[in-house]
């Protein structure tokens, strides 16, 4: 499966979306990837799972970690085809922590995984998390790296799709100015 391959997927089965979007890190877009239309199909999370943990270097991860609630699919595809630990990040009161009793050995090497990568801000928290927990940041990957080129991550991204997707400050949104109304898609609250 290749980039148009995948993106063909995605437009077919409504994952990728054009309108007018507020995404978590508070910028508009145009363009917004809802994954969970992909990965709703077991076998087709299973295959994306597969063809992403082949991006990445198993040799230097221990554990896979994801936040919740969008990656938590994809990582666990991930960490299963890597023969690795999952565990994932949830938000309380606002704040992305690991419960459900997770932990991080000191050293041990995490890969990130994400659904769609932006801006980072998820990511970036969750590398926080594993650091502040004795991890180390392995890598990270994504089904969907939309990232621009002033996007600083903790570690290199690997993905199965890497697309130029312009985003907007919301006080700079040609969109909103043309009137059209924004939709909040995504699983968590504005930063």
């Amino acid at each position: 499966m290749n980039d148009a391959d995948l993106m063909s997927l995605m437009t077919e089965l409504g994952a990728l979306r054009r309108g007018h979007f507020l995404l978590s890190s508070g910028r508009h877009s145009d363009t917004y990837f809802q994954c969970a239309q992909v990965l709703q199909y077991p076998d087709l999370a299973l295959e994306l799972g597969k063809r992403l943990a082949a991006r990445c270097d198993a040799t230097r991860i221990d554990v896979v970690v994801s936040p919740a609630l969008g990656a938590l699919l994809l990582g666990h595809e991930v960490a299963r085809a890597l023969g690795r630990r999952f565990v994932f990040t949830e938000r309380k009161d606002g704040a992305m922590s690991l419960r459900r009793d997770f932990a991080l050995e000191k050293g041990e090497k995490a890969l990130i995984v994400e659904d769609v990568i932006t801006r980072g801000t998820s990511t970036q928290e969750v590398a926080d998390i594993v650091t502040a927990a004795g991890g180390v940041v392995a890598g990270a990957a994504a089904l969907v790296d939309r990232t621009a080129a002033d996007v600083a991550l903790p570690a290199p991204i690997a993905s199965l799709l890497k697309v130029d997707v312009v985003t907007w400050p919301a006080d700079d949104c040609p969109l909103c100015r043309q009137g059209l109304p924004v939709v909040k898609p995504g699983s968590r609250g504005t930063a």
